[in-house]
């Protein structure tokens, strides 16, 4: 079976522009959903896609945070480039830490982080890219002897992408005391309690005056195509709508 890879999508609306980061081994289709919505809300949104995801784990994991987060830089710069002077940035999971370091960094107006985690061991890293390389092989319609003989030599590879991306977020939650941008926290309570626990962390670290911490009852991890996406959705408008632009 031929998968289609995803690709960035950049959905142009008004003067205002959100960038829109997906989670790890995802993509942008957990961006999809929401850039529809806020630009029929007059706001433009550019989510890019990161390298290597949406392409087997071979290839995912021959790229690191250092790459992705290349990937965020520039998608932050195409629209500056692109003319929009007014920027809030909203990422889920990695997308979040991704969404922090940015408000870290960069000028933006606000901030959304959705299902952030505050620590992550390279072991639990390497488990999800594990399950994310078994779903793409099955994907692709192969056996379970060769998915077999593919997850062992996968095994093999070194980990220190993943190494890599547990520092990236340690870093990341060492320096929230750097932000001070509007920021809205957002957490799914059928999620890993971690990430209630990590949403509070980051609320109470970080010193913007405007800042906003909220779980929602019926969504797990990937909060965008969950069935709180309604609510979801008009709460970070409602944000969006008080940012001083």
């Amino acid at each position: 079976m031929n998968i289609v890879p995803p690709k960035p999508f950049f959905y142009k609306g008004g003067k205002q522009a959100v960038l829109l980061l997906h989670s790890f081994t995802s993509n942008t289709m957990d961006m999809k959903k929401l850039g529809k919505y806020l630009q029929q809300h007059n706001y433009t949104c550019y989510a890019p896609l990161y390298k290597g995801h949406g392409l087997p784990a071979e290839e995912l994991l021959t790229f690191g945070p250092t790459d992705w987060w290349e990937d965020v830089r520039q998608a932050y710069q195409l629209l500056k480039d692109e003319g929009y002077e007014k920027i809030a940035v909203i990422g889920l999971s990695l997308g979040g830490v991704f969404a922090l370091k940015v408000a870290q960094e960069l000028e933006v107006n606000g901030v959304v982080t959705m299902s952030v985690p505050r620590h992550r061991e390279a072991l639990f890293l390497q488990k999800r890219a594990f399950y994310y390389a078994k779903e793409y092989k099955r994907l692709e319609g192969k056996n379970e002897d060769q998915i077999n003989i593919e997850m062992a030599l996968l095994q093999n590879l070194p980990n220190h992408t993943l190494v890599e991306f547990q520092q990236l977020i340690d870093v990341t939650m060492d320096k929230l005391a750097l932000i001070t941008t509007p920021i809205r926290i957002m957490y799914g309570a059928l999620d890993d309690p971690l990430y209630k626990e990590s949403a509070e962390v980051i609320f109470h670290n970080v010193v913007s005056q405007h800042k906003i911490i909220k779980g929602y009852p019926n969504s797990k991890h990937l909060m965008t195509l969950g069935l709180d996406r309604h609510d979801l959705n008009q709460d970070i408008l409602a944000f969006l709508h008080d940012l001083t632009w």
